[in-house]
């Protein structure tokens, strides 16, 4: 290998014995990783400096001081060496498996041979020997590079440093053979050593190199440059790619175990346990429908001209509006559709209970509203979801495990929405990745058919069926359908009209989304039953004009808007381009997001603001909300019989430990946070722990807050296991004694009941982060961020 890297054979040229071994210890070296090219390159050219001359058939007494032609031939000899190691084999030497083969080479070469293993090297057999001898003086690879460049051009010199390492590790053998410190006859420097010198140091390494191997293939540790390398290859081959899982966490968890520690200066709660808090008693209405749709059929036969709904479009002109008459005659068309025109093998498609998925942009409430109540009508359920974007969209995977599991097999959908949906090369909607297969229907006018004079839909009174299901995404990512029952959803109308005072013909501006949350429980179900007029505000509007709702507001003098801390930060950016506007027809001004900790500056902001065009203080109402409990508190104005605004300014350190301390507003470690009002009327409310057994809360301890009314959801459709956990959860006292025999829903939401038995949030079990003992909540982050004003300190993007 040496000859074939010089360029030139060296196999017909006499090397001496120990030239050649040194030769091998470079190439073995260098296989290895243990020296780079260049020192190999250094080294190499040092040890052939006065053998290469006589390769090339030059006297090397012409080669001492003097430059001769035949220098510039080995100058590019080397160089050609050079430029085929870099770029043949130098990548591939570091490889493992190339590295192994050459480790394996080397030591079957070494053993066959009969050769001393390098000098260099020691092994633990020889480890105290070594320590006694001091070998000659080698030649070292620190060299500057005039001297690499005098190599290169083959400047000769003596070469006489390797002639006495074989005598010396003779003697080192000889010597730890029996453990005395003999040693040998050395030679001259400049000598050669005798063969029987030769053939008695090949013996002793080739014993010295048996037992190393044996003691590397029983895993004995070697305490040596040589066996350590060898020791660790094979134990890289033989340990697997991954270690076991348990190897990933053992450490951490040990760790763990001696930080958890509690402690013993931390805040405690000392006040006394809470007891179940009652709202206030739902109220009896003589003339109370007995169900939502026969509210529908009483408007839409009564009052069919009376506007129902006005969409508008991205400019903020009113391109439709939807009376109740339409409403009541398009949704029977579509019930009468469904139920007698779709067929597959000449029978119906549906059947009454069976799921349809509800698919429309946020631009057009109108056509959302004829198929959720055309679905109600047909006693079908109603599965409200998002457009899809694209084939393998992320959100709508989640979708589609959604959609699998309520069995649904019918998409409803408006032409031009259809035709924004990927095709495929058949023309046909494509089926989007972790979706069913779902046959399309489009809903326009053109499409339904007129029912029969003999067709009548059942209108029978609320009852325990599904009515429709809402669809709820957890902090994981995954997407559930909550059931909401006719009863309930009869029941939460009742409350909020009660709640809210709503009457008959008032005008109420929704800017949030109306197909879930409180934008479908006020937009399009509890606006129904008492014959409202809702004015839809597009998402795609507030990007483009965030003043357009307190515009709609103010020219249709809406009583009551539903929007969320977002819209009222964004009207603070923009309020200076317009200034002849009121807020003063506002009897109410629902904050869905409330509870969220950040909203507090976006009301105390918006207020100041437009307190001088109209808007009063006792207008804004925070409410608090979830997805499994509906609508869980919300502020009443004072004329309702509601209670002063409330705030709470609480210690972050205290929180974190779920006790409650008031602190002052002057410190930087405080949350300041607004109440969400009183609970519903009808509802029954208690704190629990958050963790374990659901044991009631102290009055100074920040717990979930559970409700237990008419007006909740009923379960996560198709998983028993979390509904019972969620939706039949049974409080208890410090005792373990029920604190009642009906079962409460959990909300998800972090507070307590102040003065007043007002309502505080604080924070959402989805967002909670434990850290060493202590609970921090995700929105907390959110409200540190609004409270430094990021508008001049957080760049954007960070």
């Amino acid at each position: 290998m040496a000859a074939e890297r010089g360029g030139c054979s060296l196999e017909s040229v006499p090397l001496p014995p120990e030239v050649r071994e040194s030769l091998a210890e470079l190439e073995l070296e260098l296989s290895e990783g243990d020296i780079t090219q260049k020192g190999y390159e250094k080294k190499r050219a040092k040890l052939l400096a006065r053998y290469i001359p006589l390769i090339q058939g030059v006297d090397p007494s012409l080669q001492a001081d003097n430059r001769v032609p035949g220098s510039s031939q080995a100058t590019t000899a080397v160089s050609k060496q050079q430029k085929s190691r870099s770029t043949n084999s130098r990548d591939e030497r570091f490889r493992s498996d190339v590295h192994t083969e050459a480790v394996q080479a080397a030591l079957a070469k070494y053993k066959e041979r009969k050769m001393p293993m390098p000098s260099k090297r020691r092994s633990v057999l020889v480890q105290s020997s070594v320590e006694t001898y001091t070998p000659p003086d080698t030649s070292s690879a620190s060299e500057d590079e005039g001297s690499l460049r005098r190599q290169g051009r083959i400047s000769s010199t003596p070469f006489q440093s390797h002639s006495n390492v074989e005598p010396w590790l003779n003697r080192v053998i000889q010597g730890s053979s029996t453990s005395s410190s003999a040693s040998s006859t050395s030679s001259h420097p400049g000598g050669k050593p005798a063969a029987a010198s030769n053939t008695a140091t090949a013996t002793a390494a080739a014993t010295v190199l048996a037992d190393l191997m044996a003691h590397t293939q029983l895993g004995v540790p070697v305490n040596s440059r040589v066996s350590s390398k060898i020791q660790q290859l094979l134990n890289t081959l033989k340990r697997p790619k991954r270690p076991p899982l348990k190897e990933f966490f053992v450490d951490d968890f040990e760790e763990l175990l001696e930080v958890q520690q509690p402690d013993p200066n931390q805040p405690k709660p000392e006040g006394n346990q809470t007891n179940v808090l009652k709202g206030e008693p739902l109220g009896v209405v003589t003339n109370w429908p007995p169900s939502l749709l026969a509210a529908l059929q009483c408007w839409g036969t009564t009052q069919p001209k009376a506007p129902c709904l006005t969409a508008l479009d991205t400019t903020g002109k009113a391109v439709y509006t939807l009376t109740y008459g339409k409403l009541w005659s398009r949704s029977l068309k579509l019930a009468y559709t469904l139920l007698n025109k779709l067929t597959t093998k000449n029978e119906p498609l549906l059947k009454p209970g069976d799921r349809v998925a509800l698919v429309f942009p946020n631009s057009d409430p109108v056509m959302f509203m004829v198929a959720f109540y055309g679905c109600l009508l047909a006693k079908l359920i109603p599965v409200p979801i998002e457009v899809p974007l694209t084939r393998k969209d992320a959100g709508s995977q989640q979708i589609g495990f959604l959609l699998g599991s309520c069995g649904v097999t019918l998409a409803l959908t408006t032409d031009a929405c259809q035709k924004g949906l990927p095709k495929a090369q058949t023309g046909e909607v494509v089926t989007f990745k972790g979706w069913p297969r779902l046959m399309w229907f489009v809903i326009d006018g053109k499409h339904l058919a007129k029912p029969a004079k003999d067709w009548h839909p059942q209108l029978r009174d609320a009852n325990a069926e599904i009515a429709y299901i809402e669809y709820k995404t957890s902090k994981e990512g995954s997407t559930v359908g909550i059931t909401v029952s006719h009863a309930s959803m009869l029941a939460h109308c009742h409350a909020l009209t009660q709640a809210c005072g709503y009457s008959e013909a008032e005008t109420l501006t929704n800017v949030l989304d109306f197909k879930r949350d409180a934008g479908l429980w006020h937009g399009v179900l509890t606006s129904v039953m008492n014959r409202m007029h809702v004015i839809s505000i597009p998402y795609a509007l507030m990007k483009v004009n965030p003043l357009s709702w307190i515009q709609k507001v103010c020219s249709y003098k809406a009583r009551v808007a539903v929007v969320k801390s977002r819209d009222m930060h964004w009207s603070l950016l923009a309020q200076r381009d317009q200034r002849d506007v009121s807020l003063s027809s506002l009897r109410m001004l629902i904050v869905a997001d409330g509870a969220n900790p950040w909203s507090i500056s976006s009301c105390d902001a918006f207020l100041n603001v437009f307190q001088s065009r109209g808007l009063r203080p006792e207008v804004i109402c925070p409410c608090a909300s979830s997805s499994e409990a509906l609508t869980v508190a919300i502020r009443r104005p004072p004329e309702l019989g509601g209670p002063p605004p409330g705030k709470a300014v609480l210690s972050m350190n205290c929180l974190s430990f779920s006790v409650i301390r008031v602190d002052t507003e002057e410190k930087l470690s405080v949350l300041t946070v607004q109440d969400v009002g009183q609970i519903m009327p009808g509802a029954n409310v208690c704190v629990v722990k958050v963790d374990g057994t659901p044991y009631l809360c102290k009055a100074d301890e920040v717990g979930e807050i559970c409700v237990n009314s008419s007006a909740t959801g009923m379960a996560y459709f198709g998983l028993l296991g979390i509904t019972k956990n969620v939706f039949e959860a049974i409080p208890v006292t410090a005792a373990g004694v029920p604190v009642s025999d009906q079962p409460f829903t959990r909300t998800g939401l972090l507070g307590f009941v102040g003065p007043d038995y007002l309502v505080f949030v604080v924070g959402k079990l989805d967002g909670l982060m434990t850290v060493s003992g202590r609970r921090h909540n995700a929105d907390d982050v959110v409200a540190t961020a609004l409270a430094v004003e990021p508008m001049k300190f957080v760049y954007r993007g960070r």
